[in-house]
């Protein structure tokens, strides 16, 4: 009897002792005590969904961290321009928002008629440091000859900005150039000037977008 009850105490602490050894294993595992000297943990973003509907993980690229990124009140004014029909210097062409994706593309709700084609696109790249380049194109209808309606399709309009950020990353200007096309290609407007922006946060007011 004393020979059992001797089998069943020593299982018993062997038990006990893995049991011990998995809890202290498991509890490691949930601090950074196992990380080795001079490791470093490297940043990563939940991005979407994939096709099963389970959340991604990715690292986050050096693109991600672009300050142009984001959403921006924006004024383009006439700056340089001469001969017939030129608009005066300090003209405002157009007062718009525009969106900087992290993904090198861009977006701009222009203050213009809708009929005539408020909605552009772009692409960008960063040329230097706090440079970047736009390469803008829109498409829109001859609304002149139609102010009621919408008017017949026009050639591309290509808008090409060369931007500065500020050391804040809340504000950015510089130049751009404007050239209008007709259907067969010919250059019909060319307009110069600079650009200006500042940057919309979520506690913007719409005080500050008029």
């Amino acid at each position: 009897m004393k020979r059992v009850f001797r089998k069943i105490a020593v299982a018993l602490g062997i038990i006990l002792t893995g049991t011990m050894l998995t809890l202290q294993a498991n509890a490691s595992c949930g601090t950074l005590d196992g990380l080795k000297s001079g490791a470093s943990l490297h940043p990563q973003s939940f991005e979407g969904e994939n096709y099963f509907g389970a959340a991604s993980l990715r690292v986050v690229s050096d693109h991600d961290r672009d300050s142009i990124v984001g959403m921006w009140k924006v004024t383009v004014t006439a700056q340089g321009n001469t001969g017939p029909g030129a608009p005066p210097d300090g003209t405002v062409l157009d007062s718009a928002f525009a969106q900087w994706h992290s993904d090198g593309t861009e977006i701009m709700n222009s203050g213009r008629p809708p009929q005539d084609g408020s909605f552009c696109m772009g692409v960008w790249e960063k040329t230097g440091r706090s440079r970047y380049r736009l390469n803008h194109f829109a498409i829109g209808n001859d609304t002149a000859n139609a102010p009621g309606g919408i008017g017949n399709p026009t050639g591309p309009t290509h808008l090409v900005e060369d931007v500065i950020l500020s050391r804040d990353g809340n504000h950015y200007a510089g130049a751009f150039i404007v050239d209008a096309y007709d259907l067969a290609g010919n250059n019909v407007a060319h307009i110069v000037g600079h650009v200006t922006a500042t940057r919309i946060t979520i506690n913007t007011p719409v005080s500050s977008v008029l």
